[in-house]
């Protein structure tokens, strides 16, 4: 009954605190966000309290009317006294529903305000993790995090919430038990403790098992989910064959551990109705005997039994109900594993007005995981406004990486990186954001409009800021033409457009702020000639007030670039301007990496 003392605690927007020496303990640390969360509703739940102490008081009014009728009624033939006892019981039924029905709406209360907090702070969570953190899980580990709120929520304002409220009250029935059948109460005792002690171990069984099930579920979810981002390919190139094997065998282990997970749970829900049919069996045989020897009266015992369904009845449905306690349990712990990763600054330590787009990298090192090699590693890059800079190098050199480093998604591990002369790192995400445009290599659009995919860059912006980046991305001619102009359905992740519609619209959200730099990776990828020279065009007009940085092989690109830096495996391997690296390039190998030395603002060797 620990754990079920522990929700019933939750309930009351307690702290958990330990049994000696008052200290909470690290796994209840781990679970504390959970407490601040409950605790606001902290007035509802003394209302959902107070309802249920007098529905269960209530409850108590049908065993004794039933008991009245077979002692005094029946034998003494008392007609006035049956018909007053039933209206008054019918008034307490009439009153009963009333009351249930105002729990009721407290709960669906609770519901509505535990997802609006617990979603709220997930998904404000979830938006201040750093990528690398985001990187290091799967996409269904981050959905599995949503769907847990929804566990929670249910688990707290559901069935399994008012059986738990309602454990406390099971001492009323045992009270009028030991008043009216006192030579039963031992045997009421001895099933609460037997059936105690079946909940606490089917709630340690089901755990293992429930454990097992979400890990191996997980597995399957998570290949689901490249599944079915991968759909256009898998259709088009037949990998469906390849790839159902992998799927049957997954899902065959996922209904493998639900099926054990069952049989465990089903198990020990057969052997509570089990142990209620004997405690029924037990309690009238021995009431009989003391009938006879009259120490018990026979409407005392029907009573009895009644009130034994409701002594009985929420113990062994708490052996049932472990199955979504234990779900409820594992929510929070994956939960409370997200809310203690750590955070990206929220508040920028001093303000800065829009920098004019100088950007530099001092001593920088980065690796993914600490225990290896880094995977950049630059002395110095300066970059200015006035020209488009590149960014070459073989697959896996780390342009890319350099690219996230710049802007502030990963953090270097040393050394660091300056906008107009000041650290990044005291600038928060949203800041660094809004001064530095970001276009992927893959465009990530969403099933909106083009406008509102364009606004996104800045939320709040006006039609006239819309237009205006549009126009500056070139794409603005195009949506123009479009029957419905910008608000043309785009379709999921943009499949009703071009890839260099897509291209376009990307750089025209990154645009819409009015950014001091522009990183791009890869922008021609999808592009052909036409669109290049086009793209060329718009990158030279962007370059002329503010920093433009594209990592690109194209060579249509490439001749426009002023300065280029090389990289190789992670190292700057050559840095200057593009007359002089451009030739280098074209008449020998992949250059190796050189000792660096500082560089100008341009970026050449000092």
């Amino acid at each position: 009954m620990e754990r079920a003392l522990y929700l019933v605690r939750l309930l009351h927007g307690r702290r958990l605190t330990g049994m000696s020496s008052g200290l909470m303990s690290g796994e209840n640390k781990k679970r504390a966000w959970i407490g601040p969360v409950i605790a606001p509703f902290k007035e509802v739940l003394r209302e959902l309290l107070l309802a249920s102490l007098t529905v269960n008081i209530l409850a108590l009014v049908t065993p004794i009317f039933t008991m009245q009728v077979y002692d005094r009624v029946i034998g003494h033939n008392s007609m006035d006294t049956l018909i007053g006892l039933t209206m008054g019981v019918l008034l307490v039924i009439v009153f009963d529903y009333i009351l249930r029905i105002s729990r009721g709406r407290i709960m669906q209360t609770v519901a509505l305000k535990l997802d609006v907090e617990v979603g709220e702070k997930l998904f404000d969570k979830f938006m201040l993790i750093p990528l690398k953190h985001l990187e290091s899980k799967q996409t269904s580990y981050w959905q599995q995090l949503f769907r847990d709120v929804d566990t929670i929520r249910n688990t707290l304002s559901g069935a399994t919430a008012l059986l738990l409220v309602d454990l406390p009250f099971l001492l009323i029935f045992l009270t009028v038990i030991f008043i009216i059948g006192k030579p039963l109460v031992l045997v009421f005792v001895a099933l609460v403790a037997i059936f105690s002690f079946l909940a606490w171990y089917s709630g340690r069984a089901l755990n293992e098992s429930g454990g097992k099930e979400v890990a191996v579920v997980a597995g399957r979810d998570a290949l689901l989910a490249e599944l079915i981002a991968g759909r256009s390919i898998i259709k088009a190139t037949g990998l469906d064959r390849a790839l159902r094997p992998q799927w049957e065998a997954r899902q065959a282990k996922a209904i493998e551990h639900s099926i054990k997970r069952g049989a465990v749970s089903d198990g020990f829900v057969v052997i509570g109705s089990e142990l209620t049919q004997l405690g029924s069996v037990a309690m009238t045989g021995l009431g009989a005997m003391f009938i006879i020897d009259h120490d018990l009266s026979m409407g005392a015992l029907v009573a009895c039994n009644m009130l034994s369904g409701r002594l009985l009845g929420p113990i062994a449905q708490v052996v049932g109900a472990w199955r979504s306690y234990t779900g409820f349990m594992q929510a929070v712990d994956r939960l409370s594993v997200v809310f203690e990763l750590p955070e990206e600054r929220k508040h920028s330590t001093v303000a800065l007005p829009r920098p004019k787009g100088d950007l530099a990298v001092e001593g920088v090192m980065y690796s993914f995981d600490h225990n290896q090699a880094p995977v950049l590693s630059v002395e110095r890059l300066a970059f200015r406004p006035g020209g488009v800079s590149a960014i070459l190098g073989r697959n896996g050199s780390g342009k890319t990486t350099l690219l996230k480093v710049l802007m502030g998604l990963y953090h270097p591990d040393k050394g660091r990186v300056t906008l107009d002369g000041a650290d990044i790192a005291q600038f928060s995400r949203p800041e660094l954001s809004h001064w530095m445009g970001y276009v992927p290599q893959e465009c990530v659009l969403f099933n909106s409009t083009i406008r509102d995919n364009i606004a996104l860059g800045a939320p709040g912006c006006t039609d006239e800021q819309v237009l205006a980046a549009a126009e500056a991305a070139g794409v603005h001619h195009t949506v123009v033409d479009m029957p419905n102009g910008y608000g043309s359905q785009i379709g999921e992740a943009g499949s009703r457009l071009s890839a260099g519609q897509r291209q376009r619209i990307a750089i025209a959200r990154a645009l819409v702020g009015n950014p001091a730099v522009l990183l791009l990776d890869e922008p021609s990828s999808s592009l052909d000639r036409q669109a290049e020279e086009d793209l060329k065009n718009t990158l030279l007009h962007l370059a002329q007030d503010r920093t433009v940085l594209v990592v690109t092989h194209s060579p249509v690109l490439l001749p426009s670039c002023r300065d280029i830096v090389v990289l190789e495996k992670g190292q700057v391997a050559a840095a200057g301007p593009a007359s002089e690296i451009l030739p280098r390039l074209m008449g020998t190998p992949t250059p190796r990496p050189v000792t660096q030395s500082p560089t100008n603002s341009s970026g050449t060797p000092a």
